[in-house]
């Protein structure tokens, strides 16, 4: 990758990492959910087995994760907005709430799925998620294994027009979910609320 551009890029993502941090811990005291009462998504047919490339270039598969709650976004790794802010809101949620509950807080793996394999190498991705998370994995794969598995967990994405330096920016599906322990979904993060929303929401189903 060229130098002045991974430069340019990380200085515009720790500006506004800067701009986003969130400026107190938040109590992680949303009201425990009833017996009787289910989490949004249960029973819905979203997620499911998977294999794809991390960081490191070894293969990451869904199943390794049996026994954790998971954290899942899908983006991309050049977003000049959305996904950096997305993603900063819901690691900073996780953060706080493995600081006010440090043994369910383990529990919980963060995951980020690219939905542009063409630019999002398994450096590129690992570039990206270092400024967000210490255990947040990035997984990239080929563009046949990205459609699949955004299919099996409801993301819609497209290619934008490819600009005059050759750029171009991808829509995409812009959903934080969080999976229980048998992979099966239980709610989506609120990360448009900010970090403090996230970790409630981690707090009322991470049990």
């Amino acid at each position: 990758m060229n130098l002045l551009v991974m430069f340019s890029r990380s200085a515009r993502l720790r500006a506004l990492l800067a701009l986003l941090a969130p400026v107190a811990l938040a109590a992680c005291d949303a009201p425990a959910p009833s017996v009787s009462e289910e989490p949004p998504l249960a029973g819905a047919t979203i997620g499911g087995p998977f294999t794809l490339t991390g960081e490191d270039g070894t293969d990451v598969s869904w199943n390794d994760f049996d026994g954790q709650y998971r954290i899942v976004y899908f983006g991309y790794a050049y977003c000049p907005d959305i996904c950096p802010t997305d993603v900063q809101r819901a690691m900073a949620g996780l953060k706080q709430f493995e600081d006010a509950n440090p043994a369910l807080g383990a529990q919980v793996q963060p995951l980020f799925v690219t939905i542009d394999p063409e630019r999002d190498t398994a450096e590129v991705v690992g570039e990206f998620t270092e400024n967000f998370h210490p255990r947040l994995i990035g997984l990239t794969g080929s563009a046949e294994q990205i459609a699949d598995v955004a299919q099996t967990f409801a993301v819609a994405y497209s290619r934008g027009e490819e600009g005059q330096n050759g750029g171009y920016l991808m829509n995409h599906s812009a959903v934080t979910y969080l999976f229980g322990p048998d992979g099966e979904p239980l709610a989506t993060l609120p990360t448009d609320q900010g970090p403090e929303a996230v970790a409630a929401e981690l707090a009322r189903w991470v049990k």
